[in-house]
């Protein structure tokens, strides 16, 4: 397993952006699946966005329907870290975001799927 820590939340006004990231421990981050998932209050955790593992920082990706368009996800194998760029974020976007990670080639987007995750990271959008 990977240590996963996030990073970037914070309060944002609806439209606005924000990019998250999630700082990875461990030698074998490259060939690991990356995934974004986040918690509203009183609702399940979602899967929001996913990026296969690679060599170099390209990858192919998976996106819910609720965010594309909106967000993009990316890796950076040599600092260890993923990322996810949202863009005109929206009220029903405030959850609490969590990074997640399994040693897999493709994108799962359930959340048995993964075995490492981080603690979160909150993001609020105000109006």
């Amino acid at each position: 397993q990977v240590q996963l820590v996030e990073s970037g939340g914070g309060l944002v006004q609806a439209g606005g952006s924000l990019r998250l990231s999630c700082a990875a421990s461990g030698p074998t981050f490259s060939s690991y699946a990356m995934g974004w998932f986040r918690q509203a209050p009183g609702k399940e955790r979602e899967f929001v966005a996913g990026i296969s593992w690679g060599t170099w920082s390209a990858g192919s990706t998976r996106y819910a329907d609720s965010v594309k368009g909106r967000a993009t996800i990316s890796r950076d194998n040599a600092k260890n870290t993923v990322y996810l760029q949202m863009n005109s974020l929206k009220l029903e976007d405030t959850a609490v975001y969590y990074c997640a990670g399994r040693p897999t080639i493709v994108v799962p987007t359930t959340i048995s799927a993964y075995d490492s995750w981080g603690q979160g990271t909150q993001v609020t959008v105000s109006s």
